[in-house]
């Protein structure tokens, strides 16, 4: 039971990933209805067999409140997809301000991007325009439903359909 399970909230707004055993569980306590399966995977006991859960939602609304996605190094490099937003390179990867602290910049999801070493020190403490560099993608705060999207391409095309897939724009 390797696969993850889509939580979607009652106005189909995704809420979490659970465990297929959490997933079953939410079920048989009629707390969920199952909207997707995982095709050709079941739990068997031992006399029944269940239909593995890919995307479900919960029947009552749950007020969340939305917290965002955390900004660290792992999820910036996810957010820009492993490579430099400046050259491309996928070596020797590192954190760059567009706009220099020194010159102002905060340090928000606006203002980093992923640079390789190189990149970083030929742009320095000058903006991209100043140095003649053009950045690829622009920065952006990232959703929750970016990162499953990401995640639903490489493990659980199911979900897809369930997310708001126009947020996923740096590969």
């Amino acid at each position: 039971m390797e696969k993850r399970v889509l939580v979607l909230n009652l106005d189909h707004s995704p809420v979490a990933v659970v465990t297929v055993q959490k997933a079953l569980v939410l079920a048989f306590l009629e707390k969920v209805s199952c909207l997707s399966h995982y095709e050709s995977l079941v739990v068997r006991t031992v006399t029944k067999e269940f239909k593995y859960p890919a995307v479900i939602r919960l029947n009552e609304y749950k007020n969340i409140p939305y917290k965002g996605v955390l900004l660290n190094r792992a999820n910036l490099f996810r957010r820009d997809g492993n490579v430099c937003q400046y050259c491309g390179s996928k070596k020797q990867l590192t954190i760059d301000h567009v706009i220099p602290k020194s010159k102002g910049g905060k340090t928000n999801w606006a203002n980093l991007v992923t640079a390789c070493h190189r990149c970083n020190v030929l742009k320095g403490d000058k903006s991209p325009e100043q140095m003649g560099m053009k950045l690829k993608v622009t920065p952006f705060r990232p959703t929750l439903g970016f990162f499953l999207a990401d995640y639903a391409e490489r493990h659980a095309e199911e979900w897809l359909p369930f997310l708001d897939i126009k947020a996923v724009s740096v590969k």
